[in-house]
């Protein structure tokens, strides 16, 4: 299965790409949403979880205790990265698993916000760069979701910088509110499809 990876930073509009993606039929394995699936249905992953941060990382109805990870976890860069170091794999496990129900699918889509930090580009044929200046994105996310714009450049810098991505990436779509995104999609469709068909 040829397999596309797409990121961009808080608040680039990667969301919106994907969802145009899959009116084209595309399917997209969210990485966010199944990192909180896989801390509760993971077997492997919860007993790491509970390892590192205690069994009140849990609750006794086996939903998970975010309060107490968070507590544990926002402020100390190593304990997010031991976190992290437990979830990336049960992730990729996730999309192994996800990708091989796609039989019907040209390629498919990775959306991650973390995707070069995760290193789960290098399991990716392609990757996209989602792009809109810093100014934009920050408007954008302070009406989205109601924070202030110093919180949106405090979960920016906790990202890979933009230039560092579009350094990686092997694709861009630029979504400044000056260009139209559709066309730039079509075009790296038809680009996928056609790499599809070789790999």
């Amino acid at each position: 299965m040829f397999k596309v990876g797409i990121t961009g930073n808080i608040g680039s509009g990667k969301t919106t790409v994907c969802k145009i993606f899959e009116v084209l039929g595309i399917p997209v394995f969210y990485a966010d949403d199944a990192a909180k699936d896989v801390m509760v249905t993971d077997t492997e992953l919860i007993a790491g979880i509970k390892q590192a941060f205690g069994n009140e990382a849990y609750f006794d109805d086996d939903t998970l205790n975010r309060k107490h990870i968070a507590g544990i976890v926002f402020n100390d860069k190593e304990q997010l990265a031991k976190l992290n170091s437990l979830v990336h794999p049960a992730v990729f496990r996730a999309f192994d698993q996800w990708v091989l129900h796609q039989k019907k699918a040209p390629y498919v889509l990775k959306e991650a916000a973390i995707l070069f930090e995760s290193g789960s580009y290098k399991k990716c044929d392609r990757t996209i760069m989602v792009t809109a200046p810093l100014g934009i994105r920050i408007k954008r996310v302070t009406t989205r979701d109601g924070i202030t714009a110093d919180e949106v450049k405090s979960r920016n810098d906790r990202q890979f910088s933009e230039e560092k991505k579009l350094a990686l990436a092997d694709d861009v779509i630029i979504n400044d509110d000056t260009q139209l995104v559709i066309p730039q999609v079509l075009k790296l469709h038809e680009l996928y499809l056609s790499l599809a068909q070789t790999k």
